[in-house]
């Protein structure tokens, strides 16, 4: 199994600090680095937020090593040319590493706030739908034909290409075991599900995801299968109490609670919590359903300790 470190960008991170984690990250020898694309925080909008493809864009020009992407880019914020475009472009300037995310879109507020239409549930997954096909069709090597309900291409064959063959490899994240996860066997190249630690939950997922890929004839072993989680990790239970006040402070809905309430909402919201030992026993029990790679959405940015200890005890255990 490998790790990647996820960081939801638009909660105060500043360039500095993006720039400090991706040192971070590639020194310690994390495999990926990837960010959330909002628009505005999701708790506090006095908050900093970096758009999206700019930090991705430094991202390919100053590391050397991290495959990296965004986890994941709504259908509804960009127009699926102009997010093919730039991904190719990133691609590119990266030497190929990177790995486009993409999404129906949820958040409603965010939407609104930004004057960007916000279609029903269907409209967003035939959208997405729709959407993947001119992005595939846009990152090949010939001009794009696609006249579909919502978008058409007459003939563009933009350029530069990805440096990725025979393609760009696409990630679509969802827990959802219906629509999403047939759009998933379809199109998709990696299959990220957020927040699902639960070995059995996954596994349902799994089995599901492969009996949608039998039905199309697709081999279900095309597709990279990932989890992203939120986690909290500290040497004894001291440094885990400490690690979690911080997060007190830095979540709303986690203010004023004791100790064991506020572990209790976090395990209830599937975070990874635990000693390394721990950690590395929840790990290992995803890897045994199959899943390759964990994104560890790590939400208190200042904390590089953390990932030194995830990089010093369990990167190595994962590995042997």
């Amino acid at each position: 199994m490998q790790l990647g470190v996820m960081i939801e960008g638009q909660e105060g991170l500043t360039w500095e600090g993006w720039r400090q984690l991706m040192g971070c990250v590639e020194g310690l020898g994390f495999e990926s680095l990837w960010r959330s694309d909002h628009f505005m925080s999701l708790v506090d909008g006095a908050r900093e937020s970096l758009e999206t493809w700019v930090a991705l864009t430094l991202t390919a020009a100053e590391t050397r090593r991290l495959r990296f992407g965004p986890l994941v880019c709504p259908i509804t914020f960009r127009h699926p040319a102009l997010l093919a475009r730039m991904a190719a472009s990133v691609d590119a300037l990266s030497g190929g590493r990177l790995v486009l995310g993409v999404g129906a879109g949820w958040n409603a507020h965010e939407h609104r706030a930004f004057g960007l239409p916000f279609p029903t549930l269907h409209e967003r997954m035939d959208r997405l739908e729709e959407g993947l096909q001119v992005i595939r069709a846009l990152l090949q090597d010939e001009p794009a034909q696609f006249a579909g309900r919502y978008y058409q291409l007459a003939g563009p064959n933009p350029r530069p290409k990805p440096v990725q063959r025979p393609c760009l490899p696409i990630l679509i994240g969802t827990t959802g075991e219906r629509r999403m996860l047939r759009i998933v066997a379809r199109y998709a190249d990696e299959w990220d599900v957020p927040g699902i630690i639960a070995p059995t939950a996954y596994r349902r997922r799994r089995e599901r995801l492969v009996a949608y890929c039998r039905q199309i004839d697709r081999d279900p072993a095309e597709i990279r299968r990932c989890v992203s989680t939120a986690f909290l990790i500290g040497r004894d239970d001291t440094e885990l109490r400490h690690r979690l006040g911080a997060m007190q402070h830095l979540m709303p809905h986690l203010a004023g609670l004791d100790t064991a309430a506020a572990l209790e909402t976090l395990q209830q919201e599937q975070w990874l919590i635990g000693t390394p030992k721990q950690v590395i026993a929840s790990l290992q029990a995803l890897a045994d359903e199959g899943v390759q790679r964990v994104m560890l959405q790590h939400n208190d940015q200042a904390d590089f300790a953390a990932l030194e200890l995830i990089a010093q005890e369990i990167m190595p255990a994962l590995a042997d």
